[in-house]
């Protein structure tokens, strides 16, 4: 890169090119390597004839050439004191055998008593030593690599050696073996951050990934330059109409390639489906980078979505077409949680009966093969397909604390056998925010920048310890991230990677793309809604659909309007004798009776107080609150003099005659729905 200083170059003959395919340009390509020492030699010998001429028994010329002989000599031996001993001392001995000649001939001339022949021996004999230290560094054993030690010297590693090199563009790939019974690659690890200082690089630039079969070998990637400096605006998704089988592409790594991952799993691969957490602080990109997964996601056919986002959808209200469900908080994600709780076990259920150990592309269609059939005589069921299924949980560290830190744990843990994917976005995933079993149960994570001190709640410690630094984006490096999911090779993980960035420009294309998805996305599979209806009957049946249809314009009441509304059609017959200039007449003996309701100190009947309960309930079952508790009955108390104790007790009785049924929030009931309690 422009302005940086590496000290180490390795190239191999292949990267080298032979510029021909004639076997003199090969012998040629071969030997230039070789040829510096020898032009050396040659130079040397010019150098002596010419200066003999013009300082022949010229005693000045032969002081200050003497000079210039043993300067040159210490120059070279004190320059050579970062590389290793064998090069310092090689050096010093070439310069100081080459001056002492070169003055000896300017002198007395190049054919002067033993000149000639020190120069016929001892140039070749140097130049061919030279030849040989470059053949004894140029072979593919990593064990039997001398190399330049100076580097390795430097931070710690002296005694290990590099071997062979693949050279990329952007991208150097060496081979690095450690001494046997000294080092290990946990030594490695340590010292990339020194490593990079001696580069002159980022400490993201390097990584080293160790070799699983060896616990003194490993491969050191080098990335000199940023690649990813460049921000790229999306521009819409990668494979629309596609299946949720093939990867979403939601960026590119440094060294350009694609950042792709993988949601279900894929039993001829051998990967299975996985969960996704999205982490990272203020600032560095996760609001864009969860924009490019959920775009990729909604622009295949056979997936539907879930979304709960407590920002009220300030970041996806464009794609709020393409969900099937989607609730900003509250109430409505409660009952999303439990209804997908439901809904596991059935879709599990109808996998097993067509013969599926886990979710694939053929389940989402009809079921036509014989070899997916239900029926107990083998012939084909042709029942409806099953599209996977995303749940979204968008800011969950609000929904964590409303629910409870163990609110996806059990989603989580069985959800994968169901052909559901549970994404979930919060900033610090750490273990005040959500329970250790959640978040052993996310097993791929997207990480963007943070603060330091939060790397091992986002990253494995492998992979930090392979060169993942994402402490050091913090949010100057908006859209930096790492991405660690099944199905991505392990030399991949600490990668640096980058998402597309979302800007006004790209709400036109989320809005076609939620359009799109809208109308050519799967449906809901029977399934799964007959266990969401069972579970949170209204709170999903009545769900808002949303659309991009233009919202009605409001128009400001102008003078003319008031008067049509006054004395014109639009004026009410009921109103036609009120007079809108008159005065509010004042407070009237009895205007603060009840117009309805029980007589004053008397409490409702232990019989009247159920059935007012029940009453509740069917109110909230029809405003569609699936999940209340005994602080949702506030008003209800005050109305009817009733304590929440006394809620409570009555709450349980109703669970106990299975008009409710218990949460994983202590305190919080879920009711069931009248024709699932019938």
């Amino acid at each position: 890169m422009a302005g940086r200083n590496t000290t180490i170059e390795v190239l191999d003959d292949d990267a080298r090119g032979s510029g021909g395919g004639t076997i003199a340009r090969y012998l040629l390509h071969r030997a230039k390597p070789h040829l510096p020492p020898w032009l050396g030699v040659a130079g040397t010998g010019i150098a002596g004839a010419l200066g003999h001429l013009r300082w022949a028994d010229s005693a000045a010329a032969g002081v200050g050439l003497t000079a210039v002989s043993v300067a040159l000599t210490g120059a070279t031996w004190w320059i050579g004191r970062t590389s290793s001993q064998q090069r310092r001392l090689h050096s010093a001995i070439t310069v100081a055998a080459g001056s002492a000649w070169l003055t000896g001939a300017c002198l007395a001339g190049p054919t002067a008593g033993p000149l000639d022949d020190l120069f016929l021996m001892g140039g070749p004999a140097l130049a061919l030593s030279w030849n040989v230290r470059m053949m004894m560094r140029r072979t593919d054993d990593p064990a039997a690599v001398g190399g330049d030690k100076g580097l390795l010297e430097k931070v710690g590693l002296a005694r290990a050696a590099i071997g062979s090199a693949k050279v990329e563009p952007n991208r150097v790939t060496a081979q690095i073996a450690l001494e046997a019974g000294e080092q290990t690659t946990d030594d490695v690890a340590k010292v990339l951050p020194r490593l990079a200082s001696a580069l002159d690089l980022p400490t993201t630039a390097l990584r080293f990934m160790p070799n699983a079969d060896s616990a003194r070998r490993g491969e050191l990637v080098i990335v000199p330059e940023d690649m990813l400096s460049e921000v790229v605006e999306y521009d819409g998704p990668s494979r629309l109409g596609g299946s949720i089988a093939e990867p979403l592409v939601v960026g590119r790594y440094d060294d350009g390639s694609p950042l792709l991952l993988w949601l279900p799993g894929d039993p001829e691969q051998g990967r299975n489906a996985t969960h996704l957490l999205i982490a990272g602080g203020t600032g560095s990109g996760k609001g864009d980078g969860a924009l490019n997964v959920l775009t990729e996601i909604v622009s295949r056919t056979d997936v539907n979505v879930l979304l709960s986002d407590p920002k009220s959808f300030q970041d996806f209200r464009p794609l709020l077409p393409a969900f099937d469900w989607a609730e900003e908080g509250g109430a409505g994600t409660e009952a999303m949680v439990e209804a997908l709780q439901a809904a596991i076990p059935a879709r599990t259920r109808w996998l097993g009966a067509h013969r599926y150990r886990q979710w694939t592309v053929q389940a989402a269609g009809r079921q036509t093969d014989p070899a997916h059939s239900c029926r107990p005589d083998g012939t084909a069921c042709g029942c409806e397909g099953m599209a996977y299924l995303v749940a979204w949980f968008e800011e969950a560290a609000n929904t964590l604390r409303a629910l409870g830190d163990d609110a996806f744990t059990g989603i989580a843990q069985e959800a994968r056998a169901a052909g559901v994917s549970l994404i979930v976005s919060l900033q610090r995933p750490s273990y005040d925010q959500m329970s250790t079993s959640t978040r052993a149960s996310l097993p791929s994570v997207l990480a963007f920048g943070c603060d330091p001190r939060d790397e091992g709640f986002a990253l494995p410690e492998t992979v930090l310890d392979a060169g993942a630094h994402p402490g050091a984006w913090g949010n100057r490096r908006p859209g930096y991230c790492y991405l660690v999911s099944a199905g991505i090779p392990e030399d991949r993980y600490p990668a640096p990677a980058r998402t597309r960035r979302f800007t006004t420009r790209s709400m036109d294309v989320m809005e076609q793309l939620a359009d799109w998805a809208a109308a050519h996305g799967a449906p809901m599979d029977p399934v799964t809604v007959r266990a969401f209806e069972a579970t949170v009957g209204n709170a999903y049946t009545h769900r808002t659909r949303h659309t991009t249809a233009p919202a009605p314009q409001l128009r400001a009441v102008d003078d003319e309007d008031a008067e049509e509304m006054t004395t014109g059609t639009l004026l009410d017959p009921e109103d036609d004798s009120i007079d809108p200039d008159a005065e509010l007449p004042g407070d009237e003996p009895g205007d603060d009776a009840p117009l309805f309701g029980q007589e004053p100190g008397r409490k409702p009947t232990p019989e009247e107080a159920r059935l007012l309960l029940e009453q509740a309930l069917e109110e909230f079952e029809e405003e569609g609150r699936m999940v209340v508790g005994p602080k949702d009955f506030t008003d209800w108390c005050e109305t009817h003099g009733y304590s929440r104790p006394w809620v409570s007790a009555r709450l349980k009785d109703a669970a106990l005659d299975g008009r409710l049924a218990p949460t994983n929030q202590a305190g919080r009931w879920r009711i069931v729905p009248v024709l699932a309690a019938a």
